[in-house]
């Protein structure tokens, strides 16, 4: 009963440890969070198309509920770049005007599928779901997801005219068409801004360096008159809380978006999944993917009832949480309460904010998405995975988004079921120089084998995708010349109904040669799977053994014992048994 309480209410697992102390230190924390929210919620709800104060209302309500539903201590939810980009391209295929009411309805409205199809995979404990979402197409995704934000932004930087919602191509098309019309104040603002965000964030690496990029240029903007030579402002955001608000359930929309929100679903579980489970591996914190899943999806779902859009977790200010010390999810609630403080205290200002210092620190956003350690690491070491994560890349940047997670992830999907079915398949014999003569690997050790039993070992499931490979490789060995095949079972995880009844038909071939197939270190769960079958009543129970001395002594006592006679290979301790005749003799 206790175990399910903990599970609809994860909060009471942590609360208990609240105190004085981890109050402070997440007090503190918070304030950190709040100001590096601010500008980047600013900034995130422009990419999608949203105006500024829906960035910092999801940032006020998805992190508070993400935290006590969630099983992370340090996890910061809010707005993200990538998801931004994916909720833009997903309205404006619609075609949508982003300035329309109707924009910010359906805006709600797919953070609302998205959380319903979220908080499903929880509730249906399909939490290992993103594990087949490889890093990789993640990585191809927000490198493309980088350049389509920075393209999308070099209009406010440079103050020219570009069209609205124009693909990659066209975009840049305009951009290079309309590049002599920069309006050289407009960039000048957005430089200013830019180099400070840099030098900030080199000499004071804790400070909120956009933040003070912004400030900086904003009174840039003011001193040269930037107004009055073109220099757009953001406007006032509104001096208020998360106003209440409806998506708009209406079957067609719900059906026009459905597609869309199950990518961004799919790519928020990833981003939160990954970025939790990376600061646990700092915080030596054990997370639990399904309740990530819920937590994530209670998040999106009452945000959208709350002016929130589509969120997920953030892997820069996650990061500064924990290393601004924070003990308990209740830095993210401090930090949530310090940015409405904050709204409430200096909301007027942003009217002075230049378009040009956010689309400034928009590209900065962009670049750090870019992960050039492992895409120099990933070009370099594998030819599967380059092909994935260039795919993934090419895919962002000229399909529908949406349809690139699709791809990265079958691509993932793919590349495992190739691996899966490829199993590893080693040669063992008897190593001389250990103390126990342990099976080791043929080639590598370079050791002797028995001419009539060939012992191998599977480091692989045997399944469907898996049993062509393996029954192959069978038929090989026969062909060598063998007939009695042990194999040592230890890395056989798992076998399906088809993989036990190809099994079957090798050990019925084998018997018919005059041979057999016997396996030894059967894991449990395997042999109980195996002897719950009829398959395991064709084989035989006496082809199974618990260890492999066991294995070898009674397999031994069924080879030929005229060849074992005149063979002087003699690897096993019952070779000494058998009387050597010389064959030339003989």
């Amino acid at each position: 009963m206790s175990a399910r309480l903990y599970q609809i209410f994860p909060f009471l697992l942590w609360l208990p440890s609240v105190n004085k102390n981890t109050l402070k230190a997440d007090l503190m924390a918070g304030l950190t969070g709040a100001v590096i929210v601010l500008p980047q919620g600013i900034a995130y709800a422009s990419i999608a198309g949203l105006p500024p104060e829906y960035g910092l209302y999801t940032a006020m309500v998805t992190p508070i509920i993400a935290a006590f539903f969630g099983s992370s201590l340090h996890l910061i939810s809010g707005p993200t770049a990538a998801i931004s980009i994916v909720v833009f391209s997903a309205l404006n295929s619609l075609g949508v005007d982003p300035d329309s009411g109707e924009y910010i309805k359906l805006a709600l409205t797919l953070t609302f599928l998205a959380g319903i199809y979220q908080l499903a995979f929880g509730i249906a404990r399909l939490g290992s779901l993103v594990n087949f979402v490889s890093h990789t197409v993640v990585i191809g995704f927000t490198t493309g997801a980088a350049i389509l934000i920075a393209t999308s932004q070099l209009k406010y930087v440079l103050g020219i005219d570009v069209s609205r919602g124009a693909n990659f191509i066209h975009a840049w098309q305009e951009i290079l068409q309309h590049i002599t019309n920069t309006n050289l104040y407009v960039l000048a603002v957005a430089f200013v801004t830019l180099i400070t965000s840099l030098l900030i964030k080199k000499l004071r690496p804790t400070w909120p360096n956009l933040l003070f990029g912004m400030v900086i240029g904003s009174l840039f903007s003011f001193l040269i008159n930037g107004e009055d030579h073109g220099v757009q402002l953001i406007g006032e955001i509104p001096r208020s809380l998360p106003p209440l608000s409806t998506p708009d359930f209406s079957l067609e929309r719900i059906r026009e978006l459905a597609p869309e929100a199950f990518a961004i679903a799919l790519l928020g579980l990833v981003e939160a999944v990954s970025i939790a489970r990376s600061v646990a591996a700092k915080s030596k914190q054990q997370i639990d993917g399904n309740q990530e899943f819920i937590g994530q999806g209670l998040s999106n779902v009452i945000g959208s009832f709350f002016s929130s859009y589509a969120g997920s977790g953030s892997f820069t200010r996650s990061g500064i949480n924990y290393t601004s010390g924070a003990k308990t999810p209740f830095s993210a609630v401090f930090a949530a309460m310090f940015l409405m403080l904050i709204i409430l205290l200096i909301a007027p200002v942003t009217a002075y904010l230049p378009i040009a210092s956010m689309g400034a620190s928009i590209l900065l956003v962009a670049y750090s998405l870019v992960d050039f350690h492992h895409i120099k690491l990933i070009l370099k070491v594998s030819k599967s995975e380059t092909a994935i994560l260039l795919t993934t890349f090419f895919a962002t940047l000229f399909l529908e988004l949406e349809f690139a997670i699709y791809i990265g992830v079958l691509l993932s999907l793919l590349l495992f079921l190739n691996r899966t079915s490829h199993p590893n398949i080693l040669a063992i014999a008897p190593n001389p120089k250990t103390l126990n003569h342990s099976l080791q690997s043929v080639k590598e050790k370079n050791l002797t084998e028995c001419p009539q039993l060939k012992i191998i070992r599977i480091d692989m499931s045997i399944y469907f995708g898996s049993i062509n490979a393996i029954q192959k490789e069978l038929n090989n060995i026969t062909k060598q010349g063998y007939k009695f095949i042990l194999v040592d079972a230890g890395g056989i995880n798992f076998v399906d109904m088809a993989g036990a009844e190809m099994l079957e038909q090798e050990a019925k071939r084998l018997e018919d040669l005059g041979g057999g197939l016997y396996f030894y270190h059967t894991k449990e769960k395997v042999f109980d799977s195996l002897r719950d079958s009829e398959v395991f009543d064709h084989i035989g129970d006496y082809h199974f053994f618990p260890t492999k001395k066991g294995a070898i002594h009674w397999v031994f006592s069924q080879l030929n014992e005229s060849q074992c006679q005149r063979c002087d290979k003699r690897i096993f301790m019952e070779c000494k048994t058998i009387e050597f005749i010389d064959k030339d003799v003989n």
